[in-house]
């Protein structure tokens, strides 16, 4: 169902996303770390239209060697991954000198915002899935800004 209704908002917008991309000077870098490849692609079709450079990851095994690699002005980090806890590598990226600077923007399906516990870091900004997609452009517009929800 959630996959219905990404591709159906999808269907109804893109030719409303794509004109706001030639239009924007962004070009900032995202790095989606995202286990359900329909989500990542819908994240990452949304992101470059809106004229960002996007990058996604399945797990977080390669994550550091990523980060390094396409340097993320942002990071959407989504909680339950395969392969660990995204609040564990949010804690891991806050740890690190070289990465403690990156926003990181939260999504997840199990929890809300009245139910997440974030840990010892909370992130820039968190998001529950589904989400509507202007939403995830204005959190990822505000947190670029410096902004914190």
């Amino acid at each position: 169902m959630f996959n219905y209704h990404f591709n159906k908002y999808i269907c109804n917008h893109i030719n409303r996303l794509i004109p706001l991309a030639k239009k924007t000077k962004s070009f900032k870098n995202i790095l989606v770390i995202e286990d359900n490849h329909a989500i990542l692609d819908v994240i990452t079709l949304i992101l470059q239209s809106e004229a960002y450079k996007v990058e996604g990851l399945n797990k977080s095994a390669e994550l550091m060697s990523r980060i390094d690699a396409f340097q993320p002005d942002l990071m959407i980090l989504d909680i339950m991954l395969p392969d660990g806890d995204g609040r564990e590598l949010l804690t891991d990226l806050r740890n690190n000198p070289k990465t403690v600077n990156i926003p990181v923007l939260m999504i997840s399906a199990k929890y809300t915002e009245q139910t997440i516990q974030h840990g010892q870091h909370k992130p820039n900004g968190f998001l529950a899935k589904p989400f509507d997609i202007d939403e995830l452009l204005d959190k990822i517009e505000g947190i670029l800004a410096g902004k914190t929800y």
